[in-house]
Formats: C-alpha cells, structure tokens, sequence
C-alpha cells in the first residue's frame, strides 16, 4: 500500500493502534480475531459509530528524563505502556503545545511502548519558548536523538496538525527507523492552509473568535497578520508579548473544531501556555516551517511510499486539516 496515493489515503474516525504481523494498527494471533481498537475521543466516536470505543486507559510513566540536543536546548521525555512492546512516539502539534498525559491515551499500554517529548522550547523543555536553534530541522535532529537514546532500533511514528507534519519530515529524513505512520488532522505547511486560516477564510466561519485576534492589529497592518503578530510575539516588551501571545492562541482554540472545546480554551487563557504555543508557532509559520519550498513535503513522499500507515480526518476539524486532505489524494 503506498503512501499519499488515492488507495493509501483512508478517511476514519478510529485508528486501530497495534502495528503487528496483522499490518499497522492491528495484530491478529493464530486462531484469534484481529484485534483494532478506536482511538478518538468517545463524544467524536460515539457520533461517528455508536459501537467505537473509547480511547484507551489512562496510565503513567515508567521512564522519564531530560536530554540535552544543543548548547541551548533540553527536552523532557516520558515512556509509558509496555518498555517490551513495539515502540511507538508521539508528536505533539503547534509547534509550540507541548505534551499532555491525554496523549497517552490514543495507545494500546498492552502493546506499545509509549514515548512522548516536549519539543524545543515547548511543555516542560527548557528554555520556555525559546527561539533560537528552533527549526523544523532541529526537530528532526532532536526526534533522532531521542531514539537513539532510548536505544530504540526502529518506531512507529504517531503525530497531529503540526506532529503531522513534523512526522513526514523526520520518516522522509529517515525512513529506515520508521515501521508506521498515524497521521491525524494532516496539515502540510503550504501557503494556502496559512491564508485560509490567518487571513479572513477561517473568519466567514468563526467570526466572534475572529474580532479580537483581527482588532490586536492596526488596520495599516492587517495586509498579513502572522507577519503582525510576529512584530509583537518578539517585541522587548515582555506585556505586549504575552498579549499578542493569548490573542493569538485564542484564534486557534476556539477554532480548531466546530463545536468549541472549553479545555482547549482555558489553556489559550494561560500565560505561561500561550506564550510558549504562540510565539514557537508563529515562529515557524513566518519562517514557513523552514522547508526549502512550498510543496517540499508532498515533492518528497517517494522516500516513504513503502511505509505503511493511516491518515486520519475528524470532520468536525477546523482548522487547516479538512482543506488539506483534497490536497493529499491528488
């Protein structure tokens, strides 16, 4: 099955967890039934197909620590589920979000040996929201690091909106240390998914959120608002920094699904969360995520048509990831 193509690409609400001799996200045992579970949330899943099950039981790390991937950087990781079953790592979105013990959840703790990181700057790495030697390619780098230290041969990789993309960037870098791609809410870095959402498309459907993140700017200056933004997330004032930086995160949380989520904004009203999610993210978008062009990522899939794995589009998504899907079955 490849990767990209029309036959590879599969719409779900569910993503079967267990990458096996069954084929990624299942494994079947002699004389039993295959085995996939549903791995969204259960008001999502419900609504989709009353039979889904809910994500999978919270548990806690067995292993966690600090790496250090520069002069300037350290990240926290974890592991979790079964230090013996097949690896798995998880990509957080944003950039700039950070990990959350929800993550975990999405993973069968029986079969996966769970790693979660917080990327540069992000969660509890450190420094907080720092954006020197902060790139798509450090990501990378850092990703390889991890596994390395871990002493992990090979991993299946797992990511969201931004994780998606950072997923396709680091199995395109390394193909060989990868056994399987989940890819959820896929966002591909391309100049149309920033102007639909940052400049007055996202707005026709959100337009309560879409006031205060348009009225931070002056109208002079509202020709390219990440561009705006970024004036101010960098600005030396320290208040004006974290304004900029809530307004910012604000946008995103109450429009990243239809129905609002009121845990997604109560983490926009958090300082410390916004600051870090805003200024990280917007970082990479006026950098347009550090790829040499506009279509790099999708230019580069032959390195990974052999890799097997799902893509997966909540409907109810409203950010960047519904307009990118016709993008991908191409």
């Amino acid at each position: 099955m490849g990767f990209l193509t029309r036959e590879f690409v599969t719409v779900v609400f569910s993503v079967p967890p267990f990458a096996g001799e069954g084929g990624l996200g299942c494994v079947q045992a002699k004389g039993t039934r295959r085995r996939c579970r549903a791995s969204l949330s259960v008001p999502i899943a419900a609504q989709m197909d009353p039979s889904s099950e809910p994500l999978y039981a919270q548990v806690e790390p067995y292993d966690s620590g600090f790496l250090k991937v520069s002069d300037v950087h350290t990240i926290y990781y974890e592991q979790s589920g079964n230090p013996q079953g097949h690896a798995a790592v998880f990509l957080h979105g944003g950039p700039g979000a950070g990990t959350s013990p929800g993550n975990r959840r999405f993973f069968d703790p029986q079969f996966y040996r769970i790693v979660l990181f917080d990327q540069r700057g992000a969660g509890r790495s450190t420094p907080h929201a720092c954006l020197e030697q902060n790139t798509t390619w450090d990501l990378v780098a850092d990703i390889e690091k991890l596994r390395e230290h871990l002493g992990i041969p090979e991993w299946q990789v797992f990511g969201g909106s931004w994780g998606s993309t950072l997923a396709l960037a680091y199995s395109q870098e390394h193909p060989d240390k990868v056994t399987g791609l989940v890819l959820r809410g896929i966002f591909l870095l391309r100049k149309k998914e920033f102007d639909w959402f940052y400049e007055g498309g996202a707005a026709a459907i959100f337009p309560d959120a879409w006031e205060p993140f348009r009225d931070f700017i002056p109208e002079d200056e509202r020709n390219c608002f990440v561009d705006a933004y970024n004036k101010r997330l960098t600005s030396s004032d320290p208040i004006v920094q974290v304004e900029a930086a809530k307004r910012w995160t604000m946008w995103e949380m109450m429009t990243a699904q239809l129905i609002q989520n009121n845990d997604n904004i109560k983490r926009g009203e958090d300082d410390e969360f916004s600051l870090a999610f805003a200024r990280i993210e917007n970082h990479y978008f006026v950098n347009k995520g550090f790829l040499p062009s506009d279509s790099f990522l999708l230019d580069n899939v032959d390195k990974i048509r052999h890799i097997k794995g799902f893509i997966v589009q909540v409907c109810l998504s409203m950010s960047f990831a519904v307009f990118t899907m016709s993008m991908c079955v191409c």
